[in-house]
């Protein structure tokens, strides 16, 4: 690891340490390293199509999909007592199946492995076998789509929890599809930290604090070692 890369890591570990109120967002970046494509990226489902390439084909079904270093590292901040929430773009249900708490979560677009009542906006397992909800209402598929309104209550924890932190990390996201994209702003004006690790540009780079393209897999685990290490943990 290089002198620059082992600092910067440092200095996350740091203010991992002395954050009082983390936050995380994370985009389809952090699944990347599980098999799963990214949107931007330069295999990414956009790029391809803008190439006029289909996506490339799934390596197994979603449900044989597992967490990676950069889900199970979150799990460990969480652990920790460091994680005040977490905010995903993703559906792919892997910070749930890591083992982050849903009370921590917010899922802005939805996950593969839930349903929606139309009516009451309960969210039920699949798994359930149910065919209504309880009150009645219609089930369907909790992913947002394009054009559909996010999940209210996801929605509003995001912009509370962001307003609230001392310490603002992007893992894995463009920031370029709102209202995701508007969390760092809320974070900054509260006076926030930014930290972004992302492979490529977001309109973000010039406001971050703390910048890293180097993959997800080689920050954030060596990250929480040592914030580990600093609240007195020796392995």
């Amino acid at each position: 690891m290089n002198n620059d890369l082992e600092n910067r890591i440092q200095t996350l570990a740091q203010w991992l340490y002395e954050s009082r109120y983390t936050v995380v967002l994370t985009g389809a970046g952090i699944s990347t390293e599980s098999g799963l494509p990214d949107f931007r990226g330069p295999d990414g489902l956009w790029t391809r199509r803008d190439k006029g390439r289909p996506p490339k084909p799934m390596s197994g079904p979603w449900d044989a999909v597992e967490p990676n270093k950069g889900h199970l590292a979150i799990v460990e901040l969480q652990k920790l007592g460091r994680l005040r929430f977490l905010i995903s773009q993703n559906v792919d249900n892997l910070h749930l199946k890591s083992g982050v708490e849903p009370d921590l979560l917010a899922e802005l677009h939805g996950n593969i492995t839930k349903l929606r009542c139309v009516r009451c906006g309960t969210v039920l397992d699949r798994s359930s076998g149910l065919k209504k909800c309880p009150c009645s209402g219609e089930l369907v598929s909790s992913v947002v789509n394009f054009g559909q309104s996010l999940p209210e209550r996801d929605l509003r924890l995001s912009y509370e929890h962001s307003r609230k932190s001392d310490l603002f990390i992007v893992v894995g996201s463009s920031l370029v599809v709102t209202p995701a994209a508007e969390m760092p702003k809320e974070a900054l004006v509260a006076g926030a930290k930014l930290v972004l690790i992302n492979r490529g540009e977001t309109p973000y780079d010039g406001s971050a604090h703390l910048l890293f393209r180097e993959s997800i897999g080689d920050v954030l685990p060596k990250a929480i070692r040592r914030l580990k290490r600093l609240m007195g943990y020796y392995e």
